[in-house]
């Protein structure tokens, strides 16, 4: 086989690929084999026809289709490793010739992983700032597992409140007519949690055990059912139960009942520790941060639209995984939200481009400081991960080499490592808080 590469344009070039005609004929006696399987011809039995029948019944053109199905994604894959390019979205494949006993000849056009042209990466300023704790902190970290620890109670009396969790029973109606998933029974919804169109919460607040009301909102211009976008709808609502939280009281036993200590004092003292260091390693973040997008904003790269569409669907599917891990899904958020699917992509292309660009300069600096990782880090990692999972370190190996994630685990060091060698040659600067006006 012979390939050859050549670019048109910044990060788009042509790839010519002849293959040897023996490897046609391979493929042509694939292709028969797999259809003859389940061919029924006439005086044969199932999968029986010999070729030469079928040849001249149906033609050898007829298994051209299937024959390109096998050999081309081999060949591409072939062409891309001996012309050394690294493609970062589907190509545009152009068939020129494929027939029994002649090469198989095809053109790709072919996006590619673009050039990064570095710029001053050593001694950018990267923000420290001191590490204190104040008693607001500690309150507040006490207040949240107050929060988390409480107990809710059904209000026999009285009239709901934001932060209270209703059960309510609601019907949809637009232009007097009931709309599909627009109605639920016994519906638990917390109030002030903007889990729902927007203003149908505040109208709850306010209502009491038993209560009717219609609860009138307007969907959003750019709500995912079209058909409802930018209407005015009533919502009949029953009220069945109203549970409040009961906040549990700061003493001695509530740190008892949520930590290892004996005393609010011991709690506290070590919630200021751990709030000091969750802040270290805050203000290490940001470090690394300032001093990666400092390095990008220097480098000179053109960014494919391909790559930052690819992260875009990475940041989509990671965001629909923690909505799950909340018992929500991208489908009912949206729902919700009022927002689509391709509103929520088009609020993460900026960001997504940004990792893009970020992790294309990272590997460059690698590259030009010919950082490499060694067997044993990655060992050290995997017993930091066998440590976190409670397997054995040669459990995870396998377990990442089975799902093809080792060489990713590799090249996620080498970055760290990148990062690293960023911060440690970079120049520190007082960071300036922002004053309250």
């Amino acid at each position: 086989m012979t390939a050859k590469w050549e670019k048109t344009e910044k990060n788009l070039g042509v790839l010519e690929v002849e293959v040897a005609a023996e490897r046609v004929s391979a493929a042509l006696d694939k292709a028969f084999n797999k259809v003859a399987k389940t061919l029924n011809v006439p005086g044969f039995r199932k999968g029986k026809v010999p070729r030469s029948i079928f040849e001249a019944r149906f033609g050898i053109e007829s298994l051209y289709n299937d024959a390109i199905d096998i050999l081309l994604p081999e060949a591409y894959s072939e062409a891309i490793d001996e012309t050394d390019i690294f493609p970062v979205d589907r190509p545009e494949i152009e068939i020129e010739q494929f027939e029994k006993g002649q090469p198989f000849k095809f053109k790709a056009k072919v996006t590619v992983k673009p050039e990064v042209k570095l710029g001053e990466y050593k001694g950018v300023e990267v923000p420290v700032s001191a590490v204190e704790v104040s008693e607001e902190d500690i309150n507040s970290e006490l207040e949240r597992l107050q929060q988390r620890h409480a107990e809710l109670s059904v209000i026999e009396e009285g009239a709901a409140e934001n932060g209270d969790t209703v059960s309510i029973d609601f019907e949809g109606f637009v232009d007097g007519e009931a709309f599909e998933g627009g109605q639920a029974e016994r519906y638990s919804l917390e109030l002030g949690s903007n889990s729902f169109i927007p203003g149908f919460e505040d109208q709850v607040v306010g209502m009491a055990t038993g209560d009717f009301k219609d609860v009138t909102v307007t969907f959003p211009e750019t709500y995912h059912a079209t058909e409802l976008a930018g209407k005015e709808a009533v919502f009949k609502v029953k009220l069945h139960e109203i549970k409040r939280k009961n906040l549990p009281a700061l003493d001695d036993e509530f740190a008892k009942d949520v930590s290892e200590f004996d005393t609010l004092d011991e709690f506290k003292a070590d919630l200021k520790q751990q709030i000091a260091s969750r802040k270290e390693n805050e203000v290490k973040a940001a470090k690394e941060a300032a001093a990666v997008e400092k390095a990008a904003e220097n480098a000179e790269i053109e960014i494919p639209d391909a790559m930052v569409n690819s992260e875009t669907e990475n940041m989509v599917r990671d965001f629909d995984n923690r909505l799950r891990q909340q018992g929500m899904n991208l489908e009912m958020y949206t729902s919700f939200s009022g927002q689509t699917t391709d509103d929520l992509k088009e609020q993460m292309k900026e960001e997504a481009a940004k990792r893009v660009r970020n992790n294309l300069v990272l590997e460059q600096i690698a590259k030009e400081e010919n950082i490499e990782v060694s067997e044993d880090e990655v060992s050290a990692e995997l017993e930091k991960m066998a440590s976190q999972f409670q397997r054995s370190a040669e459990e995870v190996r396998s377990i990442l080499a089975a799902n093809g994630s080792l060489a990713s685990l590799s090249e996620e060091i080498k970055l760290r490592k990148t990062i690293d060698l960023l911060v440690d040659n970079s120049k520190e600067v007082e960071a300036v808080a922002e004053k309250a006006e």
